[in-house]
């Protein structure tokens, strides 16, 4: 299955969600592969690695070739295609490349049989680049904070781009899988619960997005495992009181997800 993480809005959380869903795949016994399609590459960064590829991201796309572009993080099963588009000159060659938004779901099309699982990180921003890696994944997943603008440009912003990708897949002969919104870095405020409550009550309604059972809660696993540069659930496997370890967390996402791609869609 291919994962695409993505939201107009940067500061959201995808690059954190990538991370620890890949890296708790991995640790699971999945082979993964995560692709760095952000021009801050972050993600990139976020393991240490024990080989580092010749090319990465524009190597992927420009050429449409696969050979010497995956790394190997320290944490086994898990490999990267890191991000060396500073510049984002990639954003202007899809633009102009006649098959330029059907590279990457090519190239990570030859990748399929050698890997389980496949996640793509996204830039928090509209443009050729992210269209191309919802146009790559089987399910786009977007993760929102429990905040309005969030939530506002969450509605503004992504809905419309995958929608917009989706109206347009058919003509360039691709399709669009279906979107799911991830609740993520929720605390345990009033405030918080109410707009939760509100904005799972509009998704609900919604016909172009699913919004996803589990819940990400705002704990400081997650910052403490990013700095030792690992996966969150390795430091944080108990429960204490109603807020769940990001072990819990993890599998239920990973578990939510195989079902939604239950007999794949490709």
């Amino acid at each position: 299955m291919i994962i695409s993480v993505s939201n107009s809005k940067g500061g959201v959380g995808k690059t954190t969600l990538v991370a620890n869903l890949a890296g708790f795949l991995a640790d699971r016994g999945s082979k993964v592969l995560v692709v760095d399609a952000d021009i801050q590459p972050t993600l990139s960064s976020y393991y240490p690695l024990n080989y580092q590829a010749k090319h990465g991201l524009r190597h992927l796309i420009m050429e449409a070739e696969t050979a010497d572009v995956v790394s190997k993080t320290s944490i086994d099963g898990l490999d990267l295609v890191f991000s060396d588009d500073p510049k984002g000159t990639l954003q202007n060659f899809i633009l102009h490349t006649p098959d330029g938004r059907q590279r990457l779901d090519y190239t990570l099309g030859t990748l399929r049989d050698r890997y389980d699982h496949i996640l793509i990180d996204t830039q928090g921003a509209v443009g050729p680049l992210q269209e191309s890696a919802i146009y790559a994944g089987d399910i786009v997943v977007s993760p929102i904070r429990p905040d309005k603008v969030s939530s506002s440009e969450f509605k503004r912003g992504s809905v419309r781009v995958v929608a917009e990708a989706r109206n347009m897949a058919p003509r360039i002969g691709l399709t669009v899988g279906p979107m799911y919104a991830l609740l993520y870095g929720i605390d345990r405020t009033t405030d918080a619960r109410t707009f939760v409550e509100a904005l799972t009550a509009l998704l609900d309604n919604s016909p172009q997005v699913d919004l996803l059972r589990t819940r990400v809660p705002a704990t400081v696993a997650y910052k403490r495992a990013a700095s030792l540069r690992m996966p969150a659930h390795r430091i944080d496997q108990v429960t204490h009181g109603k807020t769940p370890c990001a072990a819990e967390v993890m599998s239920s996402l990973v578990q939510e997800l195989l079902e939604t791609n239950a007999g794949g869609r490709r």
